[in-house]
């Protein structure tokens, strides 16, 4: 680097202008461990953050890493398409043993590329394979990924925008309290279902997240997830769960469905799953739904064996009993109370979320940027939600320690107080 030259200057000089966590956080980052990133000039972060959900058990985690490098110094497989591998029989026999079979959960596992958006683009293809139908029906606020299928049933405008085409298929409804209680749950759906002159083509599914995490925290209730599960069962949809950032314990349990006491017909899982930040996508479906012919839907990076041998180890290490559940709700109440005490004390802000993913709402919708902008020089890292940036959204790793969960929370109450 020339005396001319920034940290930043590289990446400004050659690097595209889509990129924009970076815009927010302007330095070259090194190391990372645990909860913490460290610069290259040794300023130390802490991170609530986690690589927008898929850090749950922390940067570099010591138990997974050593699985990976035991792996790799073997010379394990690394890049095995759809083949039978020892790495890829050991996640599934883990994930079978200590995720699915407890819960009664009789899914088969489909692998259908290396990101949430792969998997949710093959939920919707193979749905509208057994149904033969093309319309999905989609929430609010939703964000389901940035390829075409999954923008379509996204509802960010400007991401949307990205598109470049018309996104068609999809057909938005009023997520959960979206129109203030006023109206009874899913009246409107019901009636357009029900009415052979609505217009609204018979879907094949409904794609629903729990908790809309890029749309702002905006917390499904049980019994409206519940009343959906019905709707979906008596009108003949498919139910797809997308539990790609809130699922793998973010909620709590290791599904975020799994309080509402419903089984969806399909669920998207990706972010956390591998453990270790590595890519991988898992798509879900009842028995019955696999319909598919071999190689009708592939990808060249689905068979991801890294990723594979940190998942298992993840698996064996936090899912063998319910600690980590306990630990997740005990934290996410902390939370809740830290944030309740903040809102009280500025008037236009409010809080709400689930387990550990939380999220504070300004009324001024500029203030939740200029909040993040004083926690990161405080040396936090969040980010912003909502389809106006309007609310500080807070995710860190379920291995957060008390001590370290305390220091975020504090520097987020002076952030906040800082822009007054």
């Amino acid at each position: 680097m020339t005396t001319t030259q920034t940290p930043m200057s590289t990446f400004e000089l050659l690097e595209s202008e889509v990129r924009s966590y970076c815009r927010g956080w302007p330095v070259v980052f090194d190391r990372a461990r645990g909860s913490h990133l460290w610069t290259e000039d040794g300023r130390r972060y802490l991170d609530f953050f986690a690589g927008a959900g898929s850090l749950n058990y922390g940067h570099n985690n010591p138990v997974l890493k050593r699985a990976l490098l035991d792996y790799l110094e073997r010379d394990g497989v690394t890049h095995g398409l759809d083949m039978a591998t020892a790495a890829k029989r050991q996640f599934l026999e883990s994930f079978n043993d200590l995720v699915l079979a407890p819960r009664r959960l009789p899914y088969k596992v489909m692998f259908p590329g290396p990101t949430g958006t792969n998997a949710v683009e093959t939920a919707l293809k193979l749905a509208r394979k057994v149904k033969g139908r093309e319309s999905v029906v989609s929430f609010t606020n939703a964000f389901h990924g940035m390829s075409l299928g999954s923008l379509a049933v996204t509802g960010n405008a400007f991401k949307r925008a990205g598109a470049g085409i018309p996104l068609v298929h999809g057909t938005p409804m009023p997520f959960d309290d979206y129109l203030d209680g006023q109206f009874p749950d899913f009246l409107w759906f019901e009636r357009l279902l029900q009415d052979s002159g609505s217009g609204l083509n018979q879907p094949a599914a409904v794609i629903v997240e729990t908790v809309q995490g890029e749309g702002g925290i905006n917390v499904a209730r049980p019994e409206w997830l519940r009343a959906l599960a019905d709707l979906c069962t008596r009108h003949d949809m498919l139910l797809i769960v997308d539990d790609i950032q809130m699922g793998c314990g973010r909620t709590g349990g290791f599904f975020s469905f799994e309080e509402a006491g419903i089984v969806p017909d399909i669920v998207t899982v990706s972010k956390s799953i591998s453990g270790y930040g590595l890519p991988m996508a898992l798509t879900l479906f009842r028995p019955e739904l696999d319909l598919w012919e071999p190689g009708e839907h592939n990808g060249t990076f689905r068979g991801n064996n890294p990723a594979f041998i940190t998942a298992a180890a993840a698996l064996r290490t936090y899912w063998a009993d319910r600690e980590l559940e306990a630990r997740t709700a005990r934290l996410g109440e902390r939370v809740e109370q830290a944030l309740l005490a903040i809102s009280a004390e500025h008037e236009g802000a409010s809080c709400r979320g689930r387990g550990l993913v939380w999220g504070i709402e300004f009324d001024d919708r500029s203030r939740a940027a200029a909040v993040c902008a004083r926690a990161f020089e405080r040396g936090l890292l969040v980010e912003t939600s909502g389809p106006q940036g309007e609310v500080v959204k807070l995710l860190p790793p379920l291995t957060v320690t008390d001590a370290e969960l305390e220091e975020g929370l504090d520097i987020l109450d002076r952030a906040v107080l800082a822009t007054l």
